[in-house]
């Protein structure tokens, strides 16, 4: 019997899980990927208690390849350092099965990466159109030929070519008015980090201790977009360096080399599906969000699972409606976590003392319980691929 084909555009954790979700199944998988070689170094991911779910569910341990350490507690603070709210782990294990996991998100690429098959994954290697033959079947058109397949995954980003080919009337991108800066940084002689987000007016500063003993941080503040700052790191300095400890110290620890800077958009608005024909779009490519939430990355990988479940229900001539059912399960969801996301920024992100001190009384006056009952509909449980 032939092997059917699937082709991945898209190195990321979306794209690989998708790719491991289907060669798990028997398909083979092609991953291209425009990017010269597999990233070295980056920022920091937390895998909700929904994504390490799904994980499992394709026989995939992220703590085997990036670490198993996780922080005792996780919240909010103000920038004299007190808290706004705080949950304990332990409270969400017991509420959600695991607490989520911090990770460089190099190590799980690379991780996933390492589940494959040899030549299962080509860097540097662009793709150019997607078009289909006669037979009906996706051509994949690169830099360095063509290949076909019985199915295409866009799994190309934020910025994906191949939504804005297939959806050339979309709006595309809403810029939140906000950008971010992100580092991983050394966390010798910082014991005891918690997890945390620090909220003062119109700016955020956070820390996340991460399962391999580093620390991944991150600041946003609103700023017109595509503002460069000429002198980062001095920037972030005048901004932060009052503010609770440790970030002052984390601070000094900052590689202005390595340090990242991208502006927060989402969606304009939702795609009209996931799909077309023998093509459908996962991650950010699908539904960008913005990361106030920290579901990004894991809606991705809900994506990615949710996808291969669906294409090894279907049969060979199947395709076409396995991401027809695909699209359907996973529109809604997506399009619900990208507007709350978008409204927890605007709360966040306020400015107004007033304004900011009442938010700020709402969070300290919410019953812990209450405010863990509020992440059910984020972490509930999707329908999944089982290890093959």
């Amino acid at each position: 019997m032939n092997r059917r084909r699937a082709i991945v555009v898209g190195a990321g954790i979306g794209g690989l899980t998708t790719a491991l979700a289907l060669h798990r199944k028997g398909w083979d998988v092609l991953v291209l990927e425009r990017a010269p070689a597999q990233p070295a170094t980056g920022a920091g991911i937390v895998l909700a208690p929904n994504a390490l779910r799904a994980l499992r569910a394709i026989g995939f341990d992220p703590a085997a390849a990036a670490g198993s350490a996780v922080p005792a507690a996780m919240g909010m603070r103000k920038p004299n350092g007190s808290w706004l709210r705080r949950a304990d782990t332990d409270a969400l294990t017991a509420r959600y099965g695991s607490p989520p996991l911090a990770v460089h998100r190099a190590a799980l690429v690379a991780g996933l990466a390492d589940e494959l098959p040899p030549g299962a994954l080509l860097y540097g290697t662009a793709v150019t159109e997607v078009r289909a033959t006669a037979s009906g079947l996706p051509c994949v058109v690169t830099d360095a030929g063509e290949v076909v397949a019985d199915v295409v995954i866009a799994a190309d980003g934020i910025h994906s070519s191949l939504r804005k080919r297939y959806f050339p009337h979309h709006a595309g991108l809403h810029y939140s008015g906000e950008t971010a800066w992100r580092s991983v940084v050394s966390g010798e002689g910082l014991p005891g980090l918690t997890t945390s987000e620090t909220w003062g007016r119109g700016e955020r500063f956070g820390i996340v201790p991460l399962a391999d003993g580093r620390v991944y941080v991150f600041a946003t503040a609103f700023l017109p977009e595509g503002t460069r700052p000429a002198a980062p790191l001095g920037f972030l300095w005048d901004r932060f360096h009052a503010w609770h400890s440790p970030i002052p110290e984390l601070l000094r620890r900052v590689d202005g080399e390595r340090l990242l800077q991208h502006d927060l958009y989402d969606l304009a608005e939702p795609l009209p599906r996931l799909h077309h024909g023998r093509l459908a779009w996962i991650g950010d490519a699908a539904h960008a969000m913005t990361p106030n939430l920290g579901q990004g990355g894991c809606q991705a990988i809900e994506d990615a699972v949710a996808v291969g479940r669906r294409l090894d229900e279907a049969g060979a001539d199947g395709v076409e409606e396995a991401l027809v059912a695909y699209s359907a399960d996973r529109l809604a969801r997506t399009n619900d976590i990208r507007l709350r996301s978008r409204r927890a920024g605007v709360v966040a992100g306020l400015r107004n003392p007033v304004a900011a001190a009442a938010r700020d009384l709402a969070l300290r006056l919410v019953p812990t319980g209450v405010s863990l009952r509020a992440l059910d509909d984020l972490y509930v449980e999707v329908p999944a691929c089982a290890p093959g």
